[in-house]
């Protein structure tokens, strides 16, 4: 494993927004970058641990007034570093029309499911203060179905990861995934991929009126099904689509993809604000090829200018040694599938069968191998965010989950990867 001390470098940043002091916040992940109310600072929220999967998730902000300088991070829930507390895991926000920020979550309960990070009531927590203080932890009921344990006191197996866009209507969208309670399956797999598993979404009808946590509303979707499939390669009887990341179109349709477990990204496409959907296919480049990619968030963001950016890997999960698709593992294969990071611009073509046309690989992001932290984990850019603020356009990312930095993504760069960078 690297030394650790400079380590950070490896990606060139142009922003740090946390290095680890060893006190048990080794692990920082899902790390999203978004405006405070007004606009003045930048806050950054993320769940950090002292190893992923050991049981301490907390939920961590932090802040910035010029998007270089970052403040000390704050705990506003979850676990202290190596303690016994219920965790609050993956959080994700939403600031309402009038600067009520409301934070999100997996919030621990006494009662676990499938695992003890991915099980769990629907936290909210909310601030008026622009995150300074926030209000006690509440639960939001969430609509169950057939993959839910048959006891309604066993809580879901979910979890959001990428910020909610809004619609058409102006309603804030989040994608998340639910996994099959265990108890529901006849057959269950080794690997941690391939987990039966579907990408759905829920949508906040009156957060723009400040409610109460126990007033909040939501429409659970999609309507016309319990969510988006895509068959296992290995084991068929098991669907695997997860972490969707969803945009608006310039037409009002709602457009997400996902990973899975075939070496693809899978997208789907939504002209009803998300009731219902067209059944996923394989995301193609602008030449037609399938997109490779491993089992791995692939986020998608939609620009100022109304461009799109894709973030992948640009591996069909087989790469040199590793492989994600063997049926026994001696060492995690995702931790060194998930480098190198590439990006692609997309352009809208309403046209187009897939309205989304992607552009050539552009290697952003590596680390060329080098394993570090508490997993070992070569990774880098997995549960990233994007912003456009002060004429700054940043990608934030974690580098192997262990490092908060950030890379500047000028136009210059964009350009040179364009697929209407040939048109007269």
């Amino acid at each position: 494993m690297a030394e650790q001390t400079a380590e950070w470098h490896r990606s060139s940043p142009d922003a740090v927004v946390y290095l680890p002091r060893g006190t048990g916040d080794e692990d920082n992940e899902h790390f999203l970058v978004f405006e405070a109310p007004g606009g003045q600072e930048l806050l950054a929220l993320w769940t950090q641990s002292s190893c992923e999967g050991r049981g301490d998730n907390r939920l961590m902000l932090a802040r910035s007034a010029d998007g270089d300088s970052w403040s000390e991070p704050v705990r506003i829930a979850g676990a202290r570093p190596q303690s016994g507390d219920l965790q609050a895991s993956w959080g994700f926000p939403i600031v309402s029309r009038s600067g009520r920020i409301y934070v999100f979550f997996t919030r621990e309960t006494a009662i676990v499911d499938n695992n003890r990070q991915g099980s769990g009531a629907m936290g909210c927590i909310a601030s008026d203060d622009g995150g300074h203080s926030w209000s006690e932890p509440a639960n939001i009921p969430m609509a169950r179905n057939r993959f839910d344990h048959e006891d309604p006191a066993v809580p879901r197996n979910w979890i959001v990861w990428q910020l909610p866009i809004r619609d058409r209507r102006g309603k804030p969208v989040a994608g998340y995934t639910q996994c099959t309670s265990q108890s529901r399956l006849t057959h269950t797999y080794p690997n941690w991929v391939d987990q039966d598993s579907r990408s759905a979404f829920m949508r906040f009808e009156n957060i723009d009126d400040d409610p109460t946590p126990d007033d909040l509303a939501l429409t659970w979707l999609p309507q016309d099904r319990d969510g988006h499939e895509v068959t296992d390669t290995l084991y068929p009887d098991i669907s695997v689509a997860q972490e969707p990341a969803t945009v608006l179109l310039p037409d009002g349709g709602l457009f997400c993809v996902m990973r899975t477990m075939t070496g693809h990204i899978w997208y789907s496409l939504s002209a009803d604000d998300g009731a219902t959907w067209r059944d996923p296919e394989v995301l193609r480049d602008a030449k037609g090829d399938p997109i490779p990619h491993p089992m791995s968030p692939c986020p998608l963001f939609r620009l100022a200018d109304g461009r799109f950016l894709l973030v992948y890997h640009n591996n069909p999960g087989r790469k040199g040694e590793y492989d994600q698709f063997r049926r026994t593992w001696a060492r995690n294969q995702s931790n060194f599938l998930r480098h190198p990071t590439f990006i692609a611009v997309g352009r809208f073509s309403a046209a187009d069968h897939q309205p989304l046309r992607f552009g050539p690989p552009h290697k952003l992001l590596d680390t060329e191998g080098v394993t570090i932290g508490p997993k070992g984990t070569a990774e880098i850019a997995t549960y990233p965010s994007l912003t456009e603020w002060r004429g700054r356009r940043m990608l934030w990312y974690p580098d192997r989950k262990f490092y908060l930095l950030g890379k500047h993504l000028p136009d210059s760069l964009l350009a040179t990867i364009d697929p209407d960078q040939d048109r007269p």
